[in-house]
Order: structure tokens, then C-alpha cells, then sequence
């Protein structure tokens, strides 16, 4: 008689997961391209995100800076497995957030003793993209750091204040307007599940904070400086707003 209660106990979990997946109405970017788009990014032979990628392995291989070590000697790609899936975290020792670019930096001047590649390089994307790799299909599990807490309310008041000479706000399009469509293109719910990413817009692979002063410029306001701690709280947000998601870099968008 155990193998009837097996079987139903078994349903039961399965009708919950299907519930809560059917429950959960947010779109990832993937899910309002087109069909040859969403084809792109699923063949690793056709993503273009996937040569920064293999440019990233090669790199993660190759010793740097005083030290003469990789990131091999370091880390097994078995560490990396869910990282970029928690980032941004808090640095060690250190009072602010870094994102996973910032992680890659911090490691490469503390640990490797070399010089800090530079924001948006195609080596510090590669780097990322190779790690964020790692964690392809896995759940967004941003940490439950008690210490993020302010940056993730700063990241919130951003996302919903105007500005610009637009007077828009991040919420005005990705919440009021999503789905809707803007020179032909569909108004995405702004979940960042695929960064870095590739954008057939770019012609290269981008960061999120790339995408996030690309949207401060496009509503005509400033720029916040490239390392300003805005823009991790605004990843800290978007990042605890798509907790479940799956995340899918190297993603393919528009």
C-alpha cells in the first residue's frame, strides 16, 4: 500500500511546482523576442555571446600580474557554479556591493597582483561571461545579506523615481508599459537574467550596468559616474526583483 501514497505524494509536489510556475506571470527578455531570436541564443554555436565565453576560458587559464596566477589556480569551475546567480554581494572586508565585474576586478588586483581591467573590456566581460556561464539554468538567489538591505531601497527609490528630461522612471516603462511595443521593439519587464549579454543593438557584449546608463541616457537625464554605487543598487533591486528567474547569460537580445 506504500506505493499509492508514493505516487500521490509525488503528484501533489508536482501540481505545486506547475501552480506556483503558472502563478508567476513575469517574462523574462527571452520570452518576448522572436522565434529566430530566442533560436540564436539557445544554439551555442550561433549565440554570439558564447566567442566572449570561450574568450573568458582562455583567460580564467592564463596566469596574470605579480602573482603569476589564473583564476584556476584558484577557483574550480565546480566554485563558480551559482555565483553570478548571487552577485551583486558585498565585497569581503568591505563596506559597499560590488557586481560580478567588480568581483572579477577586486580578484585580479588583490589576488593576481596585475592591473585592473577596465570597465566594459572586452577581457573583464569575457571573464564574467565565462562565470556567469557557470550558472546557465539555475535560480536567481540573490543573497539574504541584511547588509544589502539599504542599497536594494536605494536601488528601489531609483527604479521609481523620474527623471531626465523625460520625467520617466524605470517603473513607467518596464511595469506600467511592458509588453507594450517602442520603434517595434516590445517593452521588456527589465529582468536581468541574461547579463552579460549580447545585443544585436551593441554589436558586442554588454554589462547590465552598460544597459542601466543606456536607459539614463535615453530619458535624458545624467549619467551617474561609471563607478558609482547607484548602479549596483539598482542591480541589488532588479537582481531580488527576478529572484526565481532563471538565469540564462550568455543572453541574445534586440
Amino acid at each position: 500500500m506504500l506505493l499509492p501514497a508514493v505516487f500521490a505524494a509525488s503528484f501533489a509536489l508536482a501540481q505545486a511546482s506547475a501552480d506556483k510556475t503558472a502563478a508567476d506571470k513575469r517574462r523574462s527578455g527571452y520570452q518576448d523576442m522572436g522565434a529566430a531570436l530566442q533560436k540564436m541564443q539557445d544554439d551555442d554555436t550561433a549565440n554570439p555571446g558564447m566567442l566572449f565565453v570561450q574568450l573568458g576560458q582562455q583567460l580564467w587559464a592564463k596566469p596574470a600580474g605579480a602573482a603569476n596566477k589564473a583564476c584556476a589556480d584558484c577557483h574550480s569551475l565546480a566554485d563558480m557554479k551559482g555565483v553570478a546567480a548571487r552577485y551583486p554581494a558585498m565585497a569581503k572586508d568591505g563596506d559597499k556591493p560590488i557586481d560580478l565585474e567588480g568581483r572579477v576586478r577586486l580578484c585580479r588586483t588583490v589576488n593576481q597582483q596585475a592591473e585592473p581591467l577596465a570597465p566594459e573590456s572586452r577581457e573583464l566581460l569575457s571573464l564574467a561571461a565565462f562565470v556567469a556561464n557557470q550558472s546557465r539554468g539555475l535560480p536567481i538567489a540573490p543573497p539574504d545579506d541584511p547588509r544589502l538591505a539599504p542599497f536594494r531601497a536605494q536601488g528601489a527609490a531609483i527604479y521609481q523615481r523620474r527623471q531626465g528630461q523625460l520625467n520617466l522612471s524605470c517603473a513607467i516603462c518596464h511595469d506600467d508599459n511592458a509588453g507594450k511595443k517602442l520603434a517595434g521593439v516590445t517593452i521588456p519587464e527589465a529582468h536581468p537574467t541574461g547579463y552579460p549579454l549580447y545585443r544585436l543593438e551593441w554589436q558586442a557584449l554588454g554589462s547590465l550596468k552598460r544597459r542601466l546608463r543606456n536607459c539614463l541616457i535615453g530619458i535624458r537625464a545624467e549619467a551617474y559616474p561609471s563607478d558609482a554605487v547607484e548602479y549596483v543598487a539598482l542591480e541589488i533591486y532588479l537582481m531580488d526583483r527576478a529572484r526565481g528567474m532563471v538565469f540564462e547569460s550568455p543572453g541574445v537580445r534586440p
